[in-house]
């Protein structure tokens, strides 16, 4: 019989960082198209317009912004729900029931949430600079000088600015990855067609992220909009909401194919990675007796 191991609790953000690394492009359209008012192209029509205008290596702006993003955000919410989740289990002697799962997931994406929201903030304005005109751009260097231009010139509490949003849509991101993950993963091996092999954490991750993007679609097209706004232009989360239903209810959803696309590929290879680190370096699980 296989050796169980258990996750390290900072496997998450590293396998997060991977997957940012490759699915960047398309979180990038994501917030181009979330940031259009008026709809004016789709994401195939972006892609070439970026390239064509800015280059192949555009579709990569604010890279650094994502991994900061990833070591804070993910690192955190992979932590709680793994720790905890281990230590949970091993007190009451089995897994646990779904719904704590959920509750856990909703607690660890709260905190992920919250700690992860400069980066997250950094990582829109950078995305989007590409597309300002030139006296509006902002030009941030890198994530770190974002962060640190930020403070001197907008002040602290900036960088906080939408982390109701950031942190709820985290809540929902989170119970749809990590939960939802578990739990389909519980169901496919107790079934005679799987093992806890690639072909189940491909299952597995896809199915996490087509629920984890239905959930949070509509609140990340609210937190890029709070995250994107210049200081005065929403005198609040009511206003944005409002503005943005202005378009009608599709509005909620804008780029919700690239996000699909983005994130399912994101939380695939997320998990891959992350059961790839798990299964070879993880801490060894001694069978009960």
């Amino acid at each position: 019989m296989e050796d169980q191991r258990l996750a390290k609790w900072y496997f998450g953000g590293m396998a997060s960082c991977g997957a940012a690394c490759c699915t960047h492009p398309l979180d990038l359209l994501k917030v181009h198209l979330q940031t259009q008012q008026i709809k004016q192209m789709g994401g195939g029509q972006m892609a070439v317009h970026i390239v064509k205008n800015q280059g192949f290596f555009a579709l990569y702006n604010g890279l650094s912004a994502s991994l900061l993003r990833q070591l804070t955000y993910s690192t955190t919410r992979f932590a709680i729900y793994e720790v905890v989740k281990q230590r949970m289990s091993e007190s009451s002697g089995g897994p646990l029931p779904f719904y704590k799962r959920v509750l856990l997931a909703g607690f660890a994406g709260a905190c992920g949430g919250f700690v992860g929201t400069p980066g997250d903030m950094i990582n829109v304005r950078m995305q989007n600079d590409i597309k300002l005109p030139a006296d509006q751009k902002r030009n941030y260097k890198h994530a770190i000088d974002g962060v640190i231009r930020v403070v001197k010139e907008e002040g602290i509490p900036r960088l906080f600015r939408g982390a109701s949003t950031a942190t709820f849509r985290a809540v929902l991101m989170t119970i749809g990855q990590l939960s939802f993950y578990d739990q389909i993963k519980g169901v496919l091996l107790s079934t005679p067609y799987f093992t806890d092999n690639l072909t189940c954490h491909f299952t597995c991750s896809l199915a996490a992220g087509a629920i984890a993007t239905t959930m949070t679609q509509p609140v990340d097209v609210i937190k890029t909009r709070a995250m994107n706004a210049r200081p005065g232009e929403f005198r609040g989360l009511w206003h944005i909401i409002t503005y943005t239903a202005k378009v009608g209810p599709l509005g909620f959803f804008k780029g919700y194919i690239p996000a699909f696309v983005r994130l399912g590929p994101h939380t695939i290879i997320t998990f891959i990675l992350f059961e790839q680190l798990r299964k070879n370096f993880g801490i060894l699980k001694k069978p009960v007796q």
